[in-house]
């Protein structure tokens, strides 16, 4: 018997085997499709996402602005593309770059999230994954509120990728590493996860599971311990954003360069719930 197929089928059948994949490879079943920016246009989807707007040295002491530009964050070749800019100007060096985010478009309690990107390249450069609450203040300001890292990657230890919850009153992190054996993450695609449930919270990279936390707390200052599993029972949205600089990457240096090698490129974005 033959069988023929039109050019959308096909195209469906085969979101459908890579969305299949992403779930065996999390090795989960039960989950359905929620959210998904496969970032097909010729530009942002600002139903989906907001730009944030932030000044140098906001957090962190980076170096950045954090502006809406199609110069910064754009769309190309079916991904999505966060490029920091150096300009040189009298008053020394300015420097740009991109943050957007989901909040009050798509905001999500529990799910499975996954990204399937590559990093930046060189000294300073501080890719992210991650997740705030939709509201901060329900448990008090950073880091009682908590906070969600599904990937950093430092742009000068490029296989080394870190998933951490901030959480607590004092702060307490929790964070743990993938160290890659061969490769790294700037110079292929890699898909990073998180799969949050009541009481646990796990991380993986190309499917393996590389963390899982079930104990953190947060409490007001001053105030009685909120009943667990706070702050990690209320709405997170996601954050994706390139940072330049800061107290943890540290600054660039002569050899790190903004070109494309300083690109954070992004294939998609999906979350699945239960």
């Amino acid at each position: 018997m033959k069988l023929s197929f039109t050019k959308k089928s096909l195209v469906s059948i085969a979101l459908a085997a890579v969305a299949a994949f992403s779930l065996s490879a999390q090795n989960k079943a039960g989950y359905e499709l929620k959210f998904e920016d496969n970032f097909d246009g010729n530009k942002l989807n600002e139903k989906n996402w907001n730009y944030e707007l932030h000044e140098p040295g906001w957090v962190n002491s980076e170096l950045q602005a954090y502006i809406k530009s199609d110069k910064n964050v754009y769309v190309k070749n079916g991904n999505l593309v966060i490029q920091p800019i150096k300009e040189e100007t009298k008053n020394g060096n300015k420097f740009t770059s991109g943050r957007i985010n989901t909040m009050g478009k798509h905001d999500f309690k529990y799910g499975l999230f996954e990204a399937r990107l590559k990093v930046p390249r060189g000294k300073g450069f501080l890719p992210a994954f991650w997740m705030m609450p939709t509201d901060e203040s329900k448990y008090g300001s950073w880091p009682k509120c908590g906070e969600i890292d599904i990937m950093e990657v430092l742009g000068d230890k490029l296989n080394t990728s870190y998933a951490t919850l901030h959480f607590g009153e004092p702060h307490t992190m929790a964070q743990k590493t993938k160290l890659l054996k061969k490769g790294n993450f700037a110079d292929e695609f890699h898909v990073f996860a998180c799969e949050w449930e009541p009481g646990l919270i796990k991380f993986y990279v190309d499917g393996e599971e590389i963390a899982s936390f079930d104990d953190w707390f947060t409490k007001k200052l001053y105030d009685d311990e909120e009943p667990y599993p706070a702050p990690y029972n209320q709405p997170f949205y996601l954050i994706l954003n390139v940072a330049v600089g800061g107290n943890w990457p540290g600054y660039p240096d002569a050899r790190t360069t903004f070109d494309e090698k300083a690109q954070m490129v992004v294939d998609y974005v999906r979350v699945y719930q239960k």
